[in-house]
């Protein structure tokens, strides 16, 4: 695994305990999951999800402003990065899995 995977896995893992259950945050968060959705589609990569987010992320940054105050939307950015993570194709149970292991054959680009 990249450097820069393990950082952003580590970032999304940190965002989602610091917002911890609290339901006000969830609009903002899913404000940011929906957007991703729109960005990324239903299948997609790990990799592809760590580069949009060492990319930019000013976007989702201002997504999240909007249902959440303050340094709260770094959490939710974050947060809601790492809930989308679980979705990616070759990622399950917190762990990323080899090509191989998926079973299938990597979508055309």
């Amino acid at each position: 695994m990249s450097y820069a995977l393990e950082n952003a896995l580590s970032q999304w893992e940190e965002g989602a305990r610091r917002l911890g259950d609290d339901p006000a945050m969830d609009p903002a968060v899913n404000a940011v999951l929906d957007e991703l959705r729109r960005r990324l589609g239903s299948t997609f990569e790990i990799a592809e999800l760590a580069q949009m987010y060492a990319d930019d992320t000013d976007w989702a940054s201002e997504l999240a402003r909007t249902g959440a105050t303050g340094t709260e939307a770094v959490f939710v950015v974050d947060a809601a990065f790492g809930r989308y993570a679980r979705e990616a194709a070759d990622y399950g149970g917190g762990r990323i899995r080899p090509r191989a292991a998926r079973g299938g054959a990597q979508r055309d680009r």
